[in-house]
């Protein structure tokens, strides 16, 4: 539960103790508690520190069979919240994943077609390509959280929303203010304050800190932030470290 429209959508429907994970200082940390007395949930926040962080990556990484920085500094959180969870019993969990991919919620799809990264002319061409990675991305998140002792689940994937947002124009996708996921946030007055319906989130990695501490213990342990993929050579040196 990060506090954005995605989590706060799901908390709102559902009647469950909500997670949150991220370092003291973190930007989820913060917003999850904000947005949790709002809704009064019960918010359980799972605390990251170096140790943990460290500890988690060889088991992230065997679980995964990656060891690229994205893609560990978005597991690593998820799998640390998701350890606590199976500690106390959770057998499920509700995960927003596909909403930012369904519904347009990524600067690279707003900026079509000038932006770089994506090769659509248009939102719902840039849609679409974000779309052929997502089943990538799922794998990823599934086999992290399984490792962890939870069984992941999607309602933003059901059959039904999947349609419903497939058929919306570019511009319930993005405005032409530049607001992303337009049409979600609108349909998620009906259940949320203004205030979270709207309310801008950051990726996994980046609001929970867990990218940035990662950086830090790569550093820390000598890998050279010029070599370019220093995360990576960490994360091996992890993993063989650990083996045996």
């Amino acid at each position: 539960f990060s506090g954005g429209v995605d989590s706060a959508l799901l908390a709102a429907r559902l009647n469950a103790p909500a997670y949150a994970v991220g370092f003291p200082d973190s930007h989820d940390r913060e917003a999850a508690q904000s947005a949790a007395a709002r809704l009064d949930l019960d918010l359980r926040t799972v605390e990251l520190d170096h140790e943990r962080l460290a500890d988690a990556v060889p088991r992230v990484a065997r679980a995964t069979g990656r060891t690229n920085a994205m893609d560990v500094g978005i597991a690593l959180p998820l799998f640390v919240l998701a350890e606590r969870a199976s500690a106390d019993g959770v057998k499920r969990l509700a995960l927003g994943q596909g909403a930012d991919e369904l519904f347009g919620g990524y600067a690279k799809v707003a900026g079509a077609p000038t932006d770089p990264r994506v090769g659509a002319e248009t939102v719902r061409g840039a849609r679409r390509e974000l779309l052929g990675m997502l089943p990538d991305q799922l794998e990823r998140d599934v086999l992290g959280l399984r490792a962890a002792g939870v069984e992941p689940v999607t309602p933003l994937l059901h059959d039904r929303v999947v349609r419903a947002a497939l058929a919306l124009p570019g511009e319930l996708l993005v405005t032409d203010r530049g607001d992303r996921k337009w049409a979600l946030r609108l349909a998620a007055r009906d259940a949320l304050p203004d205030r979270l319906a709207f309310r801008e989130k950051k990726a996994v990695q980046y609001g929970s800190l867990a990218a940035r501490e990662l950086d830090r213990l790569a550093r820390q342990a000598g890998f050279k932030r010029h070599a370019g993929d220093h995360v990576r050579q960490y994360v091996e040196h992890r993993v063989a470290e650990t083996d045996g």
